[in-house]
């Protein structure tokens, strides 16, 4: 490990005097540069940055006028030049160090300003593997290193947050202050590191490889929260790479900020409705379903998904997957909402939901595909897990009916719809599902049998609520997300009023499954598949 030199401190003040500035994106460049220039800073550029300055009629200077060597390679090798490195890694106030500037001819660098090859935008872009690969920077993250670790004298920008802060300092002060180069350098080291995250996690992608070595997650703040799970906790909210649409992505038009537990849970609605091609609204109370449903228009979906548990749905979370009108947000204003997420809203829909100060409408312009590969995390202490995203999706033809008793197309489509839903369900999970409604969820027990009768006891009071003789569960299909591993969840299930159960199987004891669910006349169905979520 290297021995730290003995530098002299680093001075609080420096007056810039150069800046060096490469960048993809231009925006605003030409006004930061011209009060750059105004405030005496010498210029220097590269390809197109130096053509762009030079087009504002701003004086700049070729970095091969400082290094006396061409941009070359197809301008791979531009600024690795010792002339570039040593005015950014030099400690002007070392003997040693100046002594070598002064002997090799090497100037000062001050200023970096670069925001690297859009790497990240060229592999969205669904780009081949030598664009993407040419689209790797080599010199721009060199340069942001090498001026960030010498943040002493250096001043590094990486994006407009920082070059305006920058800029409002010298306008102030006419100098950069230790703190704010500090703040900039630990600003620039993230952005390295969040490209060479995306970089790695991209090739690993084309190698096949699903657990390689070394993995980082990379994101970009998007909001401070007001606290975490809990007030006593801190909390922020990170965009990755991934454009996925959802509440990452969404436009928040009202409502207060979005907490920690309104993100987890616009999340968990939103994820789940995507799963349903006719209009639908899932209802979200602390990261578990509390009624889901399909309808003719959204405002059946959301009448039907309130009947499966309406005092759970009070100061909940509604996720549709199709445009909201007008006569949707009425029937949702008439209980407390927290968050409404949803592709989008129509004029009248705004204005009601306008009225309503604290409630959230966040608005994708699109729905996630349930289909499409991606990862998911977790941390543990000293480290994270990560997996692929469930992806699985039951099919009639994937069904294996185990018992005697066939069920009959209506039970087959509810033991799919109740199937869909229990994978969003924390586990054990158990839903009653009929006609394209939930009747009853049972979430996150320690056992199935627990979560049955968890479930029968909401599907009773849906029933009671809707002035009806008996539970909602009656004539419903049953799933589990894993196997009964008794007959004794089965047998809750059936008591509850389902005439149909689907469930993975492959239980040691499937066979005294299987003779319960005959012996109660009840239909089975095995999937191979469970969708186990924790």
């Amino acid at each position: 490990m290297p021995a730290a030199p003995d530098f002299p401190p680093a001075p609080d003040r420096v007056a810039p005097q150069r800046a060096l500035i490469s960048l993809s994106d231009k925006t605003g460049l030409e006004d930061a540069a011209r009060t750059l220039h105004g405030l005496g800073v010498e210029l220097v550029s590269t390809g197109g940055t130096r053509a762009a300055l030079a087009g504002f009629g701003l004086p700049v200077k070729d970095v091969a006028d400082l290094t006396g060597f061409p941009e070359m390679m197809d301008g791979r090798v531009k600024t690795l030049h010792p002339v570039v490195h040593g005015g950014l890694l030099g400690v002007r106030d070392a003997a040693d160090h100046a002594e070598a500037m002064t002997t090799h001819g090497i100037g000062p660098i001050d200023i970096v300003w670069v925001d690297l090859y859009p790497f990240e935008s060229t592999v969205a872009s669904g780009a081949g593997f030598d664009a993407v690969v040419e689209n790797i920077d080599i010199g721009g993250p060199a340069m942001i290193r090498s001026g960030s670790k010498n943040h002493g004298y250096v001043a590094v920008c990486v994006d407009p947050a920082s070059v305006a802060e920058l800029l409002e300092a010298l306008k102030a002060d006419g100098a950069t202050t230790l703190a704010l180069r500090k703040r900039l350098a630990a600003r620039a080291f993230a952005r390295t590191a969040a490209y060479d995250a995306a970089v790695s996690a991209w090739f690993a992608g084309q190698v096949g490889d699903a657990a390689p070595a070394r993995k980082s997650i990379a994101g970009s703040l998007a909001q401070t929260l007001r606290y975490g799970e809990n007030p006593h906790q801190t909390g922020a909210f990170y965009r990755t790479g991934d454009a996925r649409p959802g509440v990452a992505h969404a436009r928040q038009l009202q409502g207060k900020e979005l907490g920690y537990n309104n993100i987890a849970d616009a999340d968990a609605a939103y994820e789940l409705v995507a799963e349903f091609e006719a209009p639908a609204c899932v209802i979200v109370k602390h990261a578990n379903p509390c009624g889901v449903a399909v309808g003719n228009d959204l405002a059946e979906a959301y009448a039907r998904a309130l009947e499966c548990d309406a005092v759970s749905a009070f100061g909940g979370v509604i996720a549709v997957n199709r445009t909201l009108t007008g006569a949707d947000a009425r029937l949702i204003t008439d209980i407390f909402t927290e968050v409404v997420i949803a592709p989008g809203a129509d004029e009248e829909a705004q204005a009601i939901f306008a009225a309503k100060k604290n409630l959230r409408l966040l608005l994708t312009d699109g729905l996630p595909d349930p289909l499409a590969a991606g990862e998911v995390f977790r941390s543990v202490a000293g480290g994270f897990l990560v997996q692929s995203r469930d992806r699985s999706r039951i099919a009639p033809a994937d069904l294996k009916i185990v018992t005697r008793r066939q069920p009959t197309p209506q039970e087959i489509e509810d033991m799919l719809f109740a199937f869909t839903v229990a994978k969003h369900v924390k586990s054990n999970a158990i839903v009653y599902a009929r006609d394209g409604q939930t009747a009853g969820i049972g979430a996150g027990q320690m056992n199935r049998r627990d979560s049955a009768r968890i479930a029968a006891i909401r599907a009773r009071e849906a029933g009671e609520a809707k002035g009806l003789a008996h539970s909602l569960a009656q004539g419903s299909a049953c799933a589990s997300e894993a196997f009964f591993p008794f007959p004794d969840g089965l047998l809750e299930a059936v008591a509850a009023g389902a005439t149909a159960v689907i469930q993975p199987g492959g239980s040691i004891r499937d066979d005294a499954v299987i003779a319960a669910a005959d012996e109660a006349g009840v239909a089975m169905a095995f999937t191979g598949v469970r969708v186990f979520r924790h």
